[in-house]
C-alpha cells in the first residue's frame, strides 16, 4: 500500500471514530460540525504519524520500568495536543450515566476534565483499532 492511501485510510477511519465519539460521549463537542471534525481527523493523523513517536521516546523510561502500562499516557497527551491545535474541538468532563447488563454494573459516575481524556482517548484507540482490523 502506497504511503498516501495509508494516510488517507487512516484519516477517514479516524473522522469515523471521532464522528462515533461525539454521538455517544457527552463531553466531546466540534464547534463547526463536519469540517471541524475532518480538521480534527487531519491534525489527529499528523499527530500519530509525527509527533506520537516523540512523546514516546521521552516517555521511554517510565514505559520500561512499568513494562508499557503507561503507554496509554502517550495517546492522552497526543489528544491534548489536538485539542490544543485545534480549538474548535472541545473535551470536557461529563456524567457517566452508568450500565447495567446481566448483573454487571457499572455505578453512575462524575468525570472530570482528565478522566474524560483518558475515556475519549481509549475509546478512540478502540475504534480505530477494530475498524484498522476489520479492513485488513
Amino acid at each position: 500500500m502506497t504511503l498516501i492511501k495509508k494516510y488517507l485510510r487512516l484519516f477517514l477511519i479516524s473522522f469515523l471514530a471521532l464522528w462515533l465519539i461525539s454521538r455517544f460521549i457527552p463531553g466531546v463537542q466540534f464547534i463547526g460540525g463536519y469540517q471541524t471534525m475532518a480538521l480534527t481527523a487531519l491534525v489527529l493523523t499528523l499527530v500519530g504519524f509525527l509527533i506520537k513517536p516523540l512523546i514516546g521516546l521521552l516517555l521511554l523510561p517510565i514505559n520500561l520500568l512499568t513494562l508499557g502500562a503507561f503507554r496509554w499516557l502517550i495517546n492522552v497527551i497526543a489528544l491534548w495536543l489536538v485539542t490544543l491545535i485545534i480549538p474548535q474541538f472541545k473535551i470536557s468532563g461529563f456524567v457517566f450515566e452508568g450500565f447495567v447488563y446481566q448483573g454487571f454494573a457499572i455505578p453512575q459516575m462524575s468525570l472530570n476534565i482528565f478522566w474524560a481524556y483518558v475515556v475519549v482517548s481509549l475509546t478512540l484507540s478502540l475504534i480505530t483499532t477494530f475498524v484498522l482490523w476489520l479492513t485488513k
